[in-house]
């Protein structure tokens, strides 16, 4: 799978996404796999290995949320695309992927205004705001809407498909 299509800026959010989902994951499993072994080895634990796990989880999945929208590796639903003919889907491709990427954009504006209200959210023995998580997530829907954009401006203009045999280009496929 490659982030061709998407140019600089996919290899960018691929490198970036890759990045936290390794560091969020090897930091996750390691403060998971010390806390096992003081438990088993001394009967007690630290304190606020829960708390650490919680906080980069949503990270985690939103990294590997944009990855797999990156790389078109999510289920998908193309019979009604494939019904159509190639200009008919060049065009509904261009519109869907344009309302999804208004959408992402949308949901990532609302984050944006509710961090304010969660950052008094303080966990218990950390004190880390709430703001941490609703950044990832406003962070993930925008990089979302950059993708969704630019799969948009690919359909509409059909820089990167091949020609179908009635030699019409085709457009990239709308995931529902």
């Amino acid at each position: 799978m490659n982030t061709d299509r998407h140019g600089l800026v996919g290899r960018v959010i691929d490198g970036i996404c890759r990045v936290i989902l390794w560091l969020s994951t090897t930091v996750i499993f390691v403060i998971l796999v010390v806390n096992t072994a003081l438990r088993y080895a001394t009967g007690s634990s630290l304190e606020w290995a829960n708390e650490i796990p919680e906080l980069l989880f949503p990270w985690l999945v939103m990294s590997g949320v944009v990855l797999a929208a990156l790389h078109n590796a999510h289920i998908a639903t193309t019979f009604l695309m494939d019904a159509l003919p190639a200009h008919a889907r060049r065009v509904v491709a261009a519109v869907a992927w344009s309302v999804v990427a208004v959408l992402y954009a949308t949901l990532s504006w609302a984050t944006f205004n509710m961090i304010e209200i969660v950052h008094d959210e303080k966990s218990p023995i950390l004190q880390m705001p709430g703001s941490l998580t609703y950044g990832c997530v406003m962070g993930g829907m925008l990089l979302l809407a950059v993708l969704a954009g630019q799969s948009a401006w690919q359909s509409w203009h059909c820089r990167d498909a091949a020609a179908q045999p009635d030699g019409e280009p085709q457009a990239p496929a709308v995931h529902w």
